[in-house]
């Protein structure tokens, strides 16, 4: 039986830090996974400013920051192999950093030049998934459903809960998905105003009050009235939802956090309907917010380990190179709204 020892990494919008997932796979009648070892690389203050400025840059330095941020991933990837003494590995998936992301108008860039991360380790590299399924009418995401769809086929809905809240489940025999609401995006924003990256458990949450009047705008927002497919990115909630909730700024930050958990949760418990629930990503951890979606849903909510909780997106899109190198599909048209599922990713082969 072939084993496949992949290294998948990801950087997601909250900017927590790159994480580094080394994986094996293997097909015993279904996909089976294995997380050998995973760690997050926490990014300096100097790399969250470049990823957080990265779309004011012009297009010279642009590129340039393109291939500095592959260099930088390559190297921490040398770092986490020889940190964990690892011997086997096939390939490195890479997701890269979400840049910029306006499907409407064909465009999508992931920052960290896959041709720079496999020159650094000397390991052939998968990048870019997301290209070729807008060049064919789609979002360009989620890219994750698939690897719902195989490797956790014993849940009825996969929610992650990062920057973005994003789910995908099973609806008509299809496996459909789309991001439901931001989440740690805005939830980490308001936090840093209290000079916290992040709201540790909810518990500045917890202390405020909800704001009605607030909620309500956020809960009457256009894009809850879209169908699927359809997805968010930073554009958008610069857009659309920091100017809203900025208009309050008479309140104090621990009544928006409040107001802005409430609009996740209820928003998120609209999804979840019937069954079983996986929660992963960080919002898993955010004790307050978890509370509030399971009083509020109809699905039971399964926390899995931390490794899982932290590691899935990086697991996932490790599988998607598996999936990318053995030719088979790894991008959906009923989750993305392209003309025709895909195979999708660059192979940089050393």
């Amino acid at each position: 039986m072939r084993i496949w020892h992949i290294i998948g990494i990801m950087s997601g919008t909250s900017l927590d830090g790159l994480d580094v997932a080394y994986c094996s796979f293997w097909f015993n009648k279904k996909w089976k996974y294995k997380i050998i070892v995973a760690q997050t690389y926490k990014y300096s203050k100097q790399w969250k400013q470049k990823l957080s400025n990265a779309h004011n840059l012009n297009a010279y330095d642009f590129l340039l920051l393109h291939n500095e941020y592959g260099k930088f991933i390559g190297k921490i990837i040398n770092k986490f192999i020889k940190e964990n003494n690892i011997k086997k590995i096939d390939f490195i998936s890479s997701h890269g950093h979400t840049i910029f992301h306006e499907p409407h108008k064909n465009l999508n860039f992931q920052l960290g030049n896959g041709a720079y991360i496999a020159s650094v380790t000397k390991k052939t590299t998968i990048c870019d998934f997301r290209t070729f399924d807008i060049a064919l009418g789609g979002q360009g995401a989620p890219l994750v459903p698939i690897g719902d769809h195989l490797l956790f086929p014993e849940f009825d809905y996969c929610l992650n809960i990062g920057g973005i809240a994003n789910v995908s489940y099973i609806e008509n025999n299809k496996r459909i998905a789309f991001d439901i609401c931001p989440a740690n995006f805005l939830l980490n924003y308001y936090a840093n105003k209290l000079n916290y990256t992040f709201d540790p458990y909810g518990n500045m949450a917890k202390k405020g009050r909800v704001i009605p009047n607030l909620l309500k705008q956020l809960n009457s927002l256009p894009y809850y009235q879209k169908k699927h497919p359809k997805s968010l990115a930073r554009e958008n909630i610069e857009k659309d939802y920091l100017p809203i909730i900025n208009k309050f700024y008479n309140f104090n930050e621990h009544d928006i956090l409040a107001t802005i958990t409430e609009h996740i949760s209820t928003q998120i418990s609209l999804v979840l309907k019937h069954g079983t629930t996986l929660v992963t990503g960080g919002g898993a951890f955010n004790k307050f917010l978890i509370e509030k979606i399971i009083s509020k849903s109809n699905s039971k909510i399964i926390i899995p380990s931390d490794a899982l909780i932290k590691y899935k997106e990086s697991l996932i899109f490790a599988f998607l190179g598996l999936l990318r190198h053995l030719e088979k599909n790894n991008c959906l048209k009923s989750v993305t709204g392209a003309l025709k599922d895909s195979c999708s990713g660059i192979i940089f082969v050393y």
